[in-house]
């Protein structure tokens, strides 16, 4: 049974089915005209599928599955002497796939995470409540900003660089004391993690931005490096996506196969997992796929220079309307005062956030930036002063080098700042703070 997977391996498939393995895919990524020739693809991104649940993850698939077997089970009279297996104790890790995996929160998909993240609000299952014990974090309602920060990434981590099965140990155990040694061990692989995609980045911002590639004219960006991990491209193209604003497919080389594994994300309005696809039918690729916002493909050295091109080429003619769908859209203008908590307890209703209902993006204006100070990682942390000396703590994320961070340690005034409001519990002190995502000096505007 492969989960997340398999839905365009039509080759490894018919291996497997060759050598008289029986298989079931449970997948989500876009798929080829024809399925792969197995058991059963369970897919709702399958070509014909009529069910509109295209926007669910792997996880919610195989939710969905469950409860489908649970129905069949009932129709055999199979839980006439056997208890019906109760798949809402699982309900936590459907919330899980949908948020880690940055799915649409809409329809189905959305109550699957609202309600998962109820479920796992109780912390029953050992691997998560050691995990956020590891994490120094508490163990009160899980949002969507837990699981996509605090649990994912630890959780991953395993995969990314070191073993991929620690995770599933950590989630299946019912055992506190195994689940507190697998917990640390996940959490120190992380620590590496940080480490290797950091050393990754900045490599490969050096090499882009010598070439000037971010600035040109081309729809995506394609950086390679040698020995560069493939459990961390992924990661990485996401950070040069969300710097240079454009489509970014990161390769890491194997001087001795001469082949890359690589990982791309996309821009809003871009289909990368179309793009990827085609370059495989075509022959570019040794393989690929994936969906609109991600990719993943493995690529002989010496194709690298055609896959640019390729890749250039293919997603030119939605270039222009991704660049008019990035802009910020702001839901509310406010002044310094009005940033409290009840504020953002208020919204906090219409949680959880993610794709498709993104967190309200909150406007000030006539700011001035008070004790801006950069931090490790390229952050920057600062005061946000209004005209009546009212102010809200800010910080702005991996932005130390770029245009909106010097405006930010500068110390200017009178500018336009947006971003969303987060808890602060520091130190218990039941405050906000706001996450920067845009600033702008009004007299700059023509």
């Amino acid at each position: 049974i492969t989960v997340d997977c398999g839905a365009a391996a039509n080759e490894a498939v018919a291996h497997a089915t060759d050598i008289g393995l029986k298989v079931v895919v449970i997948d989500h990524h876009m798929m080829r005209e024809e399925p792969p020739k197995c058991l059963a693809v369970v897919n709702p991104n399958r070509p014909g599928c009529t069910s509109g649940q295209g926007n669910l993850a792997a996880a919610g698939v195989v939710f969905v599955l469950l409860a489908a077997l649970n129905r069949e089970g009932r129709q055999r009279g199979l839980f006439a002497a056997t208890p019906e297996p109760d798949i809402r104790q699982w309900l936590d890790l459907a919330a899980m796939g949908a948020i880690c995996d940055v799915t649409r929160l809409t329809g189905f998909n959305r109550a699957l995470a609202s309600l998962g993240l109820k479920s796992m609000s109780g912390w029953n299952n050992p691997g998560l409540a050691a995990l956020m014990k590891v994490a120094g974090a508490e163990l009160g309602e899980a949002k969507s900003q837990t699981v996509g920060f605090v649990l994912g990434p630890r959780i991953n981590a395993g995969g990314r660089i070191g073993r991929s099965d620690l995770g599933a140990s950590l989630l299946s155990t019912q055992d506190a004391r195994e689940a507190d040694m697998l917990a640390r061990e996940l959490d120190e692989l992380n620590r590496a993690r940080r480490d290797v995609e950091a050393d990754v980045t900045e490599q490969a911002i050096r090499m882009v931005e010598a070439t000037g590639a971010h600035q040109d004219e081309s729809a995506c960006v394609l950086v390679a490096g040698e020995d560069w991990h493939p459990g961390v491209v992924g990661i990485v193209a996401g950070r040069l996506r969300e710097r240079w604003r454009k489509p970014v497919v990161v390769v890491g080389l194997d001087p001795v196969t001469g082949t890359g594994k690589g990982s791309g994300r996309s821009q809003q309005g871009m289909n990368l997992g179309r793009a990827v696809q085609k370059a495989w039918e075509e022959g570019v690729l040794i393989a690929g796929g994936g969906h609109a916002m991600a990719a993943g493909l493995t690529v002989a050295t010496d194709n690298l220079e055609i896959l640019r091109a390729f890749l250039n080429d293919a997603l030119s003619g939605e270039q222009e309307a991704a660049q008019a769908l990035d802009w910020v859209e702001i839901d509310a203008l406010i002044d310094a005062r009005s940033a409290t908590r009840d504020l953002f307890e208020s919204f906090e209703k219409l949680a959880p956030y993610g794709p498709a209902n993104p967190e309200p993006v909150f406007a000030f204006e006539h700011i001035q930036v008070r004790e801006p100070m950069a931090m490790n990682g390229g952050h920057v942390r600062c005061r946000l002063a209004g005209p009546d000396g009212a102010s809200v703590r800010a910080i702005a994320w991996r932005c130390a080098d770029l245009p909106l961070g010097r405006m930010l340690l500068s110390g200017q005034g009178g500018l336009c700042v947006s971003g969303r409001l987060k808890a602060d519990d520091w130190n218990g002190r039941r405050g906000v703070q706001l996450e920067i995502e845009d600033v702008a000096d009004p007299r700059m505007g023509a």
